[in-house]
């Protein structure tokens, strides 16, 4: 029996994030000792329909810019984080999120302090990024400061930005055919849409593959399939995962009649993303 104390406001933490009812989730939380991750594997284990993610809805505020560089061969997102959906709105915010972004595709910087010690130009002279934020911080009484940075190299980068500066996407691609731009932004869009969670099967870890098997045996022996039928359906409800959840399998939203890999080899034959990132406000 548990000796852990739920409170209300885990409860509601985990209702939050999950979006299943309030006695299930301090069911959840009392079976599994207040482990929410546990009690979010527990919740799907009973059939609670457990939203994918929510953590977007519960963001901070800020902006998100994708930029590739002149070629096309490398990429960068960048986060500005800020404390209100005021500043983040503001026209001189986004422009300096936008000039962060252009000096990081210039330099490729490794870390957000390498990042930090560039240079831009502000409407006095030219300072770098880091004490260009301690001003503007001082200047709008706000917690500034980037919150992401990522760089992406291919033969082929395409950046997308989504939502008003909220979510940012960078796909990289295995060649530059023709068409190669609006290709990569319709896999960009689906990326933004969709979420997966890696290019294809083989980049899901072994973690995640146990904990969807674990969750689907406990799911069918719920349901009172036969012990022996068991691995083979739940190698059916993993394949089902993979095809929700991994990027070239996805059915592609603007034709469902394909996954991305089909559309992909429908613009060159053998074209296909090598890695992508995904950046949103508040994850």
């Amino acid at each position: 029996m548990s000796t852990v104390q739920i409170s209300a406001a885990d409860v509601n933490k985990l209702r939050q994030q999950t979006g299943a009812g309030m006695m299930d989730c301090k069911k959840a939380l009392t079976e599994t000792n207040g482990d929410f991750e546990a009690a979010i594997d527990y919740l799907r284990k009973k059939g609670a329909k457990v939203a994918a993610s929510r953590q977007d809805r519960e963001s901070n505020e800020g902006v998100v810019i994708a930029r590739t560089n002149e070629d096309g061969s490398k990429g960068v997102i960048i986060a500005l984080g800020c404390e209100t959906d005021f500043v983040a709105k503001n026209a001189d915010f986004v422009a300096f999120a936008n000039a962060v972004a252009n000096a990081a595709a210039q330099h490729l910087p490794a870390t957000v302090e390498e990042l930090n010690n560039l240079e831009v130009d502000t409407e006095t002279s030219r300072v770098k990024i880091g004490e260009a934020i301690l001003d503007m911080t001082g200047k709008i009484g706000e917690k500034i400061g980037i919150t992401s940075y990522e760089v992406l190299v291919g033969e082929k980068v395409v950046a997308y930005i989504h939502g008003n500066f909220r979510l940012g996407v960078l796909v990289a691609l295995n060649a530059n055919p023709a068409g190669a731009d609006e290709a990569g932004k319709d896999v960009a869009m689906q990326i933004a849409a969709m979420n997966p969670i890696a290019v294809d099967k083989d980049g899901v870890d072994s973690s995640t593959i146990e904990r969807e098997l674990e969750i689907a045996k406990e799911q069918i022996r719920a349901e009172g399939k036969p012990e022996e039928m068991v691995e083979k359906i739940a190698q059916g409800k993993l394949n089902k995962f993979y095809k929700d959840s991994t990027l070239l399998n996805q059915e592609f939203v603007k034709d469902p009649s394909k996954n991305i890999a089909q559309f992909l080899n429908g613009i060159e034959k053998g074209l296909t993303v090598t890695a992508f990132k995904r950046v949103v406000i508040g994850a």
